[in-house]
C-alpha cells in the first residue's frame, strides 16, 4: 500500500478540520444557523481578499467566477485588453470573444510575462479600453504577473482591472483595496484548501458602478442581485452549503496562521522546490517572477514530461500535473499550495529523483532534498 499524495496545482488536499466539518449533517440554507455561518464567512473572506467590500460567493468553478466578472462589468462591443501569457490568459480571451467583446491581446511567450509598461502603452494608444484582464498567478506556466504594476497604470484611466486570483488567493500577496484592483475572482480548490465548487467575486465600488450599466446577458451570475442577498447573509440561489461549512474552518485556520505567515510559508515551499529541481540539473520553465503556488519544470532532454507525470502516479501514488496546450509533453508542474508543508515538498523531490532514475536519467540521489533542506534551514 502506498499513501496517496495530491501535489497538483489544484485541486489540493483538504485539511481534516474542514473534512470533518463538511461531514456534519446538512443544514438548510434559509435558517438562522446558515445566516450565522455565512456572517462569519463573509468577514473572513473580506480579510483574505484584503478588501472592505463584500465578497460574493457563487456555486461554480473559478471559470464561472471569471465569466461572472466579464458579464457583470462589460457590454457587447466593449474593448478589453487581455494579458495572454498562458492557458488561463487564453481563457480570458475566449470568454471575451464568446460575449462579443473586442479583445486586444497583450501576448508574451508562455513562461514569461507582460510588463506594466506594455499595459500602460495599450491604454494610452486605445483610450476606449474598458477593462484590463489578467491572471495574478498563471498556473499553466508558473509565472506571477505584476498585478500591482497593472493596477498602478490602470487606476488613472477609465478602464477597470479584472484579476484572476484562482491560484494566488491565500498564496501570494494581493492587496485588493490598497493596490486599487477593481475585480478579483478566485476559487475554493487551491489556496482555500477546499473541494472544487465555489467561485468568488470581489468588486470595487468602481466595478459595482459598471455593473449597473452592463448589458451583457446574465441570470444566475447576476452579481447585483447576489449582492443584495449577501449583505443580509442570505442565499439567493441554493449555495454549496457543505463547502461553505468547510470554508468557515479554513478561514479560521488561515486567521490563526496569519496572512503574512501564509504568504511566507508558500514562498519558502516554492523556493525550496525550485532549489531542489535545479540541484538535479533541471531547468525551470518560468522565466519571469515565479509563482509561489507551483513550480513548472522542463522535462530532461529526450524525456516526455507526460511519462514523468505517469510515473509519479503509478510508482509512487502521487498526483502532479503536466503541461497544457503547447506545453504538453514539455513540462511538468509540482504544486505547493494550500494545505502544504515542508515535508510535502521533501517527499515530492525525493519521488522526482526516483522517477527520473526509473526513466533512465542520471540522478545524484539526495541532491534535491539537500538543496530544499538548506532553504528550510534558513533563519527568518
Amino acid at each position: 500500500m502506498k499513501k496517496y499524495q495530491l501535489m497538483a496545482p489544484g485541486p489540493t488536499p483538504v485539511p481534516s478540520q474542514a473534512l470533518l466539518a463538511m461531514a456534519q449533517p446538512m443544514i438548510h440554507h434559509r435558517t438562522p444557523e446558515y445566516e450565522a455561518l455565512f456572517t462569519e464567512v463573509r468577514r473572513g473572506l473580506a480579510r483574505i481578499f484584503q478588501t472592505q467590500t463584500d465578497v460574493v460567493p457563487l456555486a461554480c468553478s473559478g471559470t464561472g467566477a471569471m465569466e461572472a466578472a466579464v458579464v457583470n462589468t462589460l457590454s457587447a462591443g466593449d474593448t478589453v485588453a487581455v494579458v495572454r501569457a498562458g492557458k488561463f490568459g487564453e481563457r480570458w480571451v475566449e470568454i471575451g470573444k464568446a460575449y462579443g467583446l473586442n479583445v486586444i491581446e497583450l501576448a508574451a511567450p508562455f513562461g514569461q510575462t507582460v510588463p506594466a509598461e506594455r499595459v500602460a502603452e495599450a491604454l494610452g494608444k486605445t483610450p476606449s479600453i474598458k477593462a484590463v484582464l489578467t491572471q495574478h498567478s498563471e498556473s499553466s506556466t508558473g509565472v506571477l504577473h505584476d498585478v500591482r504594476g497593472f493596477a498602478a497604470v490602470t487606476r488613472p484611466t477609465d478602464a477597470i482591472l479584472i484579476v484572476d486570483a484562482v491560484s494566488s488567493l491565500a498564496i501570494a500577496n494581493l492587496e485588493t483595496d490598497a493596490w486599487g484592483v477593481d475585480v478579483v475572482v478566485a476559487g475554493s480548490q487551491k489556496g482555500l484548501m477546499l473541494p472544487p465548487g465555489l467561485g468568488f467575486c470581489a468588486l470595487s465600488e468602481r466595478a459595482w458602478a459598471r455593473a449597473k450599466t452592463s448589458t451583457l446577458p446574465k441570470y444566475y451570475f447576476n452579481l447585483i442581485q447576489e449582492r443584495a442577498f449577501v449583505v443580509k447573509s442570505e442565499a439567493h440561489f441554493t449555495p454549496a452549503v457543505s463547502i461553505i461549512v468547510g470554508l468557515r474552518e479554513v478561514l479560521r485556520m488561515l486567521e490563526a496562521e496569519g496572512l503574512p505567515q501564509v504568504f511566507k510559508r508558500h514562498d519558502r515551499l516554492a523556493r525550496a522546490t525550485r532549489a531542489g529541481v535545479e540541484a538535479l540539473g533541471l531547468e525551470l520553465f518560468a522565466k519571469a517572477t515565479p509563482s509561489p503556488a507551483l513550480t513548472s519544470v522542463h522535462a530532461p532532454r529526450g524525456v516526455d514530461a507526460e511519462k514523468i507525470v505517469a510515473a509519479f502516479s503509478k510508482t509512487h501514488n502521487i498526483t502532479i500535473a503536466g503541461g497544457q496546450g503547447e506545453m504538453k509533453g514539455r513540462i511538468f508542474r509540482l504544486g505547493h499550495m494550500g494545505y502544504a508543508a515542508e515535508f510535502d515538498t521533501i517527499s515530492a523531490l525525493a519521488a522526482l529523483e526516483q522517477v527520473l532514475a526509473e526513466l533512465g536519467v542520471p540522478v545524484d540521489f539526495g541532491a534535491s532534498v539537500r538543496a530544499a533542506q538548506k532553504v528550510f534551514a534558513e533563519k527568518p
